[in-house]
């Protein structure tokens, strides 16, 4: 078993701004908006209406299809709006708009810690349906879906991802240092779903806290381990990670389950164990507010819902003097700068950044023609060539793209741009490609069912 994988790069970290922050609540003051459109799939159906009255850990919005989630609310008030507001996507999405009572009433159906052994199988996953709980590493994938393969006995790792490869981020080592007897203990549970499996914690070797607590939650259980990971971005994407423990590769037509792993976030794992032994839906989750403009980049256990401006005001503001040139929904490398701070948190929102400068705007006028230099190659986590699928779209040759080039296995991790020696926008070159491609597939498909 390896510590780390082929290619990557080694951006800059500027962890250090927030990793000695340690977690605290936030409980939000402001109208609490929520997308109904939180996760991979089909998106939510409200089941409430304007006037209703609503508590902490109600369904408000309810999953339609097999691959879909509950939305679950966060506070406690009446519903103001089910209507169209802008979300961190720049786009306008149904959302249920809630009045904050301020009070936070729960609906009194969860909190009570309960014996996992009377528990079944079936059972556990309904609960973690029933929460609403999706990946919160950010690709907000259905987790009782993912729990249920085809083939539960073939599944020989779950990897609890503690990587948080992503610069800036430290909200997941705060997770770890803080709460790693639940995590392990959601770890266990999930485990009861594959009794063929081993579980592994990987993290980083930058979190020594972290890695040092959760090997003291681990002591004893003989199906759960750390491992410690070289620093490397992308050390914590799902294909990374599966090839570091299993030693296997695997094509994007795969999931991976298909190769016997399970990878869920160590938040998510959190979750789940919540959920099971408490009955606890997912309404709140950890995420950081940090970037050089923040005057106290902090670390939250945040509700969804909130507002991008009430939480970095709650971690100081802006600092005087500073007018931030980016805003970023999640880190540097994958995030999406957005546009306006009035968008709500969601359940796959892991961080707020707030830069004082942007090098993207910076690298654009720097910008020169491909110097065929090969670096692009080098570091890409998926053995891609970045150079020749930038020339197949210049080309419009999309059938090259994706068929001999296989363009749809780019994970958008921008390790081919920030390597660039050209300064060429590489990645979001190859997001506009991918969704160009699936937008003609879609099309193909409806119009072949007519």
């Amino acid at each position: 078993m390896r510590d780390t994988f082929r290619g990557g790069v080694h951006p800059r970290d500027r962890k250090e701004l927030s990793r000695k922050a340690a977690l605290r609540v936030y409980d939000a003051k402001g109208e609490m908006v929520y997308p109904l459109a939180q996760h991979i799939g089909k998106p939510a159906k409200a089941i409430v209406k304007k006037g209703d009255p609503v508590l902490v850990g109600q369904c408000i919005g309810a999953a339609d299809g097999f691959v879909s989630a509950n939305v679950i609310c966060s506070c406690s008030g009446t519903v103001k709006a089910v209507e169209k507001r802008r979300t961190i996507s720049g786009a306008m999405q149904e959302c249920i708009v809630v009045e904050n009572d301020g009070q936070y009433t729960e609906t009194g159906t969860f909190g009570t810690r309960e014996d996992a052994s009377a528990i079944t199988n079936e059972e556990i996953l309904r609960r973690v349906a029933d929460a609403g709980i999706i990946g919160l590493g950010g690709a907000g994938f259905p987790t009782h879906v993912k729990l249920a393969p085809k083939n539960p006995l073939g599944i020989k790792y779950l990897i609890a991802n503690g990587a948080e490869c992503e610069p800036y981020i430290t909200c997941n080592d705060q997770l770890m240092r803080g709460y790693a007897k639940e995590i392990v203990e959601g770890m266990e549970i999930v485990l009861r779903l594959f009794p063929n499996a081993e579980g592994v914690i990987a993290i980083e070797n930058n979190k020594p806290e972290a890695i040092a607590a959760m090997q003291k939650a681990v002591a004893g259980h003989n199906r759960i381990r750390v491992l410690g990971l070289r620093t490397k971005y992308p050390q914590g994407g799902e294909r990374s990670l599966i090839r570091v423990i299993s030693g296997i590769d695997y094509p994007i037509t795969k999931l991976p389950a298909d190769v016997g792993c399970i990878v869920d976030n160590v938040g998510t794992i959190y979750a789940i164990g919540r959920a099971v032994l408490y009955r606890e839906p997912l309404f709140r989750h950890v995420m950081t507010v940090t970037g050089e403009a923040v005057r106290e980049p902090s670390n939250f256990i945040a509700r969804d819902g909130t507002s991008f401006q009430e939480l970095i005001e709650a971690a100081g503001g802006v600092k005087d003097g500073v007018e931030p040139a980016k805003i970023i929904s999640g880190g540097p490398m994958m995030g999406i700068a957005v546009s306006t701070t009035e968008v709500p948190i969601t359940k796959t929102t892991n961080a707020i950044t707030v830069l004082s400068s942007d090098p993207v705007q910076k690298a654009e006028l720097k910008m020169t023609p491909c110097l065929h230099c090969g670096r692009c190659t080098t570091v890409c986590p998926n053995g891609l060539m970045p150079q020749m699928m930038a020339d197949a779209v210049a080309a419009g040759d999309y059938e090259r793209y994706e068929n001999k080039l296989y363009g749809l296995d780019c994970i958008s991790c921008g390790s081919c741009t920030y390597i660039c020696p050209a300064k060429r926008p590489l990645t979001q070159t190859f997001k506009q490609t991918k969704a160009e491609i699936m937008a003609r597939k879609r099309a193909a498909a409806a119009g072949g069912t007519k």
